[in-house]
């Protein structure tokens, strides 16, 4: 098992909470970004800057039992078909039964903008979001080595 990260749009707590995790049980963090980001990481991996690169990397790598940080519900839909755990920096658990509907709900909300509607954009970082994030993490950890 390892964490792989979408490190192009991971806040450095999220980052730092794996890595304290990692450290406690022995894992290997791996962080994917394009060149345009600058991460501080053992295993990181540095990707051109062409669309969904970082993406098609992070699915070359994802084994399944793999846990993948990311907020990309597409990314998470295909990790989670390879039998891989997904999570998002705000601590949400990605589930094969409930992708189908986040995919649609993202449709609808391009769609939606395309025709000139705007929509929100993610709320501003609080504690609680790393406070998730953790709780949500260590779920997976143990559960994965259950």
């Amino acid at each position: 098992m390892r964490i792989i990260i979408d490190a192009d749009a991971t806040p450095k707590s999220v980052l730092e909470i794996c890595r304290e995790a990692a450290t406690q049980l022995s894992l290997t963090v791996i962080t994917i970004a394009n060149f345009n980001h600058r991460i501080d990481s053992k295993h990181h991996i540095v990707v051109g800057n062409a669309p969904q690169e970082v993406d098609m990397q992070i699915m070359k790598l994802t084994l399944k039992g793999d846990i993948v940080v990311t907020q990309d519900w597409g990314l998470a839909a295909m990790v989670l078909s390879k039998g891989a755990a997904a999570l998002s920096p705000t601590g949400r658990i990605f589930n094969p039964n409930t992708i189908d509907f986040f995919l649609e709900e993202r449709e609808l909300k391009a769609k939606y903008r395309r025709c000139g509607g705007k929509t929100k954009g993610p709320a501003k970082r609080t504690l609680n979001d790393d406070k998730n994030f953790i709780k949500s993490l260590y779920m997976l950890l143990e559960n994965c080595n259950t």
